[in-house]
């Protein structure tokens, strides 16, 4: 061999390709809309935990005070599908900063106001513009973040549906209990959008206003679409307090929505350049994705809602007193959300096993509940809650990941409004399914109840006054009305697993190219 050719490189080597990170900029961008997109997920969720020492501020009925959690609902709802459609025509950084400006601004003002209608009208305002600043968080995470670590922006995501609904109970707690303050559940919010404000406003691009886009703008699709969307989630939020179909508003309120939506899902299906792309759906991952997505959103209420009632009714449990029931499922969330998506980058594991291990976590949760008792207080809690904090990231990062893999690049911002969409509708559905679910079962239980006591009455050697039975009936009716509640939802759980693993198998992301 001769001594030149050793030394000679090998020049048609192809050299390995290593992933270029975000830069700093995009990084403290990227965090901005995280943070805006978890403030406004707690700004919901504590506005309706401080709802009853709002209505005594406010000197208002039960009835009344219910349309302030309804408006701000409906007003996230009908943002969803068209926020990534905005942000992109207007800007990114345009459109977020004025999304969080008029949030805080509405906050700061919010304490001061005491008439009703004018809160609602506010609160309603305040919902449109937190709801358009979730979408972007998960449009962000796809354009902004590369494979090796997008899984972990999808984790970031999956703490709006996991984290922030169970750490709300203990800021609630915190700001009225702790601080006796009821404005601070509305000023909460102002820090973090000063904090979310600036870091995109230094870490996101500037970028000009796209006009021609609102030429081509579907406008009778985004006519139909907010009027549907607003009359289903009042439908839905009210339906349980006003009996659903007997009352004439919920008739019409789902009626027209129905109608309405069809219209809107039409208009969509044939424009050109629609707001969503109801086409994808027809993805199989997507389209049972979302189904899941949707009847997990339900099951999560297993976790938040069933304890929540069963302590408050029972033992009058402030907020306060049921921080620690939801800090077990929110605290691990900033872990373990991370600790899955490292999983699925290992080529050995497949998101499919992962979320159906996860939804059966969640399964024993619920049936942990049904052994519910008049006597459990928050430490009974702690087996059902703990399985819960490990199930839910392990079944709603998989089902991300399976998500938008299938997507092409252009695809995102129509995926981040829909799954957005169906994130809303299934945190509705599931209070409107529980909701109904404990009613109709405390009902049942009651006459049950009360027809065995009618016939042993007489055979007992002291019988209880009808004030004293009528409030055991009552407390047991309840008790295991919620264990109901735990074995439907633990149910859907199991359903769910072979449902996930009909998904179609995706690859971990190679983490050799960018």
């Amino acid at each position: 061999m001769n001594a030149a050719t050793i030394n000679v490189p090998i020049q048609n080597a192809d050299p390995i390709v290593r992933p270029a990170g975000p830069s700093k900029q995009a990084i403290a961008g990227l965090l901005g809309i995280f943070i805006a997109a978890m403030m406004a997920g707690l700004n919901n969720r504590v506005g309706s935990l401080g709802l009853v020492d709002i209505r005594g501020v406010l000197g208002a009925s039960l009835d009344d005070a219910s349309w302030l959690s309804s408006a701000y609902t409906v007003g996230e709802l009908i943002a969803m599908p068209f926020a990534s459609w905005f942000a992109i025509t207007l800007s990114v950084r345009r459109f977020h900063i004025s999304m969080v400006t008029v949030c805080g601004f509405i906050a700061a003002i919010l304490p001061f106001i005491h008439n009703l209608d004018l809160l609602i009208a506010l609160r309603f305002i305040q919902g449109v513009s937190s709801g358009a600043l979730i979408p972007i968080l998960m449009m962000a995470a796809l354009k902004f973040l590369p494979p090796h670590i997008r899984l972990h922006g999808l984790a970031l995501y999956a703490m709006t549906a996991t984290f922030a609904p169970n750490f709300a109970i203990w800021l609630s707690g915190q700001w009225v209990d702790g601080l006796s303050d009821w404005r601070l559940i509305y000023w909460q919010v102002i820090p973090l959008c000063l904090v979310a404000g600036s870091l995109t406003a230094w870490g996101l691009p500037k970028e000009g206003v796209k006009y021609a886009r609102f030429k081509e703008g579907n406008w009778l699709g985004l006519i139909c679409g907010v009027s549907s969307l607003a009359l289903i989630a009042t439908a839905l939020d009210q339906g349980v307090r006003l009996d659903w179909f007997n009352s004439s508003l919920i008739t019409v309120c789902f009626s027209a929505g129905i109608v309405l939506f069809g219209c809107y899902l039409f208009t969509e299906w044939h424009h050109k350049t629609p707001f969503m792309k109801p086409q994808l759906i027809g993805k199989r991952n997507l389209g049972i994705g979302a189904v899941i997505l949707t009847l997990l959103l339900v099951v999560f209420m297993s976790g938040s809602m069933l304890p929540s009632v069963h302590l408050t009714n029972l033992h009058n449990y402030r907020a306060l007193q049921l921080a620690p029931i939801g800090l077990l499922i929110a605290l691990p969330q900033l872990v373990l959300g991370s600790v899955v998506a490292l999983f699925l980058y290992k080529k050995w594991v497949d998101a499919r096993f992962v979320m159906a291990i996860g939804l059966f976590l969640i399964s024993l949760a619920c049936f942990s509940g049904t052994q519910i008792t008049p006597q459990w207080h928050g430490d009974q809690f702690l087996t059902a809650q703990l399985l819960q904090a490990f199930g839910q990231p392990m079944a709603v990062v998989p089902i991300l990941f399976l998500m938008t893999s299938v997507l092409d690049p252009s695809e995102g911002p129509y995926f981040s409004g829909t799954i957005n969409t169906l994130r809303v509708f299934g945190s509705l559905i599931g209070g409107a399914v529980v909701g109904q679910l404990i009613v109709v079962r405390s009902r049942f239980h009651n006459e049950m109840l009360l027809d065995h006591a009618s016939l042993v009455g007489n055979s007992l050697p002291q019988s209880a006054t009808p004030a004293e039975l009528g409030s055991v009936i009552a407390q047991q009716s309840l008790v295991l009305s919620i264990a109901d509640a735990y074995l439907v939802l633990g149910i859907i759980a199991l359903v769910l697993i072979p449902l996930a693993l009909c998904m179609d198998f995706v690859p971990a992301p190679n983490l050799n190219k960018s």
